[in-house]
Formats: C-alpha cells, structure tokens, sequence
C-alpha cells in the first residue's frame, strides 16, 4: 500500500492533469470556432459556446474517477466491467444532455432549451459516449499504472528481502567437521600441553566472536586486516591437527589492509584447500594466501591457492551431479557476490588434474 503522504501527491498530479487537458479541450474548441479576421466579437462569442458545451462533461469526468478505481478494484471479468462501462457511458451521456437542458432553460426559457435538445441529441449522445470513453480509459491507464508500479515496488522489496534472508544465511558459517575436528585436537592437546590448549582455546573463543558479530547483518563488511587475524588464528587450530603438514605462504600487501570485504570471505577458500589439497596428503602441502590492489581498476585482488591435486575444471562449467563434491564455499560465494555486489565482483577458478587448485577474487572498493 503506497504511503499516505505519496498517494496524495499521486492523485494532486492527477487532477493538475485532468484541469490541465480540460482546458486544453476548452482552448481548442474556443480556437475551432473563432473567426479571428472579424475581430473579438467572434472569440468571446466562441468562448462562451465553449464554455456552455463542455461546463458538464468537464464536472461529469469527475465522478468518472471512482466508477473507474471500483470497477479496477473490482476483479471482475473483462466482458462484465465493459457492460458496466458502456452503462456509465450511457449514464453520463444523458446527464450531460439534462444539465444542458436545465442551463438553457435557466438562462433562454423552457422552449429553447426544448428546441435545442430535439435539435442536437442524438450528436450529443454519441459526444457523451466518446467523451465517457476518452476520460474512463484515462483514467483506467493511470490505475493500471499505478498497480504496476505497486507490484514492481512489492517485487523489488521481496527480492530484497530475499536477498537479505540468502546472504544472511551465507554469511557467518563455520564448517561443522572443522568445529568436530578442532574440538577433538583441543581435548588432545589438553592432556600433553594445557598451557598451549589455554592459547588455543583463546584463539577458538575469538573466532566464535567474530563470527558471532559478521551475523548481525548480511551487509556488513569487515576489514581485510580483520578478516586476516580470522584466518591466522583458523590455520593456527588446524595446524593442531595437521601440525607441519600445513605450510602456508602469506603475501600481503600492507597497503590493503584497511580494503572492505564481506566477512568469512576467504575462510571457505582456505578451508576447502586445507580439505582437498593438504590434509589427504602424507606429506601435506601448502597453502598461499595473497592480497593486493589491482593497477588498473583500484579493486582489492585476493587469492587463495594451494598445491595440492587439482581437479577437472570443467566440473564447475556445469550443475554439480548428485553426490558431487566441488569444495566448501565456492557456490555459495559466487552466490554472495550476485547478491551483494550485483555482479560486479568476480571471482575466477584455476585448475587441472596435478596442477593444484587456485581461486582469484576481485572485490570493487568504494
């Protein structure tokens, strides 16, 4: 439903325009029927038949208005709502002709006004009906252009809302086996090193925390410097279980820190290489995280890459088979970023069988 004060300006442009077109009739036929090269005598003489022609149906189309919104509003069928109309036509023709026949009569007596009623009604019956026919669909065009723009508003907020509801359900995962997988090294390491457990439990709270916060709202946007402490402090619990079988390069521009990206951005990344390319490895792997700007566009270039096994890249050109698995949060960050950068922001796979697997990410800055 359009707000109050918006459907008043609406229908304040609605009359403007209506008085704007009533008078642009009125001008006109004053214009049709002045002779101008015989001076003002003709014009006055033309504006007062103007005048006196079209006073009634100018009023008449006003109470054409709410006939039009109750039967728009109406939903009944398209044969039923014409019957109507032409009814209304009919209607507003005869009315037209007995304000007519009253004005006459008020100002010339009853006879002329007799005289000029069996002289001109079947004309001004068929004028009626135009007239009825030109102002009713006008006034249909605007209620059907108003309930477009209401649908599209409503369409617009629902996919807004829509996409608000996916990126908050994107946003702020943690990956339940990395949960199950760290929990089982603390409880291990509990027994052969507390204080080193006490560390890493500090550092398991802080990336509850931070995650915690990334929720409050699908659109917020974090530091990468921030996103970064995130990330070293996820490797440094995974690097419990998989001790120096992670190896993990960092090539961080420091001109870049203070860049915006959507949290939990690159934590699926790393985790999906530590899944596939370290840990089913005997002799593990590395993992190389890098951040810097982009020379041409100022954006923030991301990549993370690991060396691990690679896989066929055509797996990602198609819809994923059943049971088939591309990697922890690659589908959902294409997602995210459709959502939350309309497109704009890219991100590009790069891989073959052997040849390890690397994700470039370009996110614009403002």
């Amino acid at each position: 439903m359009a707000h109050p004060a918006a459907r008043r300006r609406s229908n304040r442009r609605l009359w403007l325009a209506y008085a704007a077109s009533c008078l642009l009739a009125w001008g006109l036929f004053v214009a049709a029927g002045t002779e101008f090269d015989r001076g003002f005598d003709p014009f006055w003489l033309a504006a007062y038949q103007a005048t006196t022609t079209l006073w009634a149906p100018m009023l008449l189309g006003v109470a054409v208005w709410p006939l039009a919104r109750a039967l728009h509003a109406s939903r009944l069928p398209s044969s039923a709502t014409v019957g109507l109309h032409a009814l209304a036509a009919l209607g507003f023709a005869l009315v037209w002709q007995a304000a007519e026949y009253a004005l006459n009569g008020l100002l010339f007596g009853v006879e002329h006004a007799e005289a000029v009623l069996l002289a001109g009604g079947v004309w001004r019956t068929i004028w009626g009906l135009v007239v009825y026919a030109a102002i009713a669909t006008a006034f249909t065009a605007v209620l059907q252009a108003r309930s477009a723009r209401s649908a599209a508003v409503a369409t617009a907020q629902a996919e807004s809302a829509l996409a608000k509801a996916e990126l908050a359900a994107i946003s702020g995962k943690l990956n339940p086996h990395f949960l199950f997988n760290t929990l089982n090294s603390l409880i291990a390491l509990t027994r052969k090193d507390p204080a080193e457990a006490e560390a890493a439990l500090l550092r398991f709270s802080t990336m509850l925390r931070y995650v915690l916060d990334t929720q409050r709202g699908a659109e917020d946007r974090v530091s990468l410097a921030d996103e970064l402490a995130f990330l070293r402090d996820y490797l440094a619990l995974e690097a419990l279980r998989l001790g120096p079988r992670l190896r993990v390069d960092w090539q961080i521009d420091a001109t870049v820190l203070n860049d915006e990206l959507p949290p939990l951005t690159l934590q699926p990344l790393v985790e999906n290489s530590v899944l596939h390319g370290v840990a089913p490895r005997r002799g593990g792997g590395s993992v190389t995280i890098s951040a810097r700007r982009n020379g041409l566009n100022r954006g923030l270039d991301l990549c993370v890459a690991d060396d691990g096994p690679g896989c066929d890249p055509a797996l990602f050109d198609d819809p994923p088979t059943p049971g088939q698995r591309r990697g922890i949060g690659l589908a959902a960050l294409r997602k995210r970023f459709s959502l939350d950068y309309e497109g704009r922001a890219r991100l590009r796979i790069r891989t073959a069988p052997g040849a390890g697997f690397r994700v470039d990410l370009w996110i614009p800055q403002t």
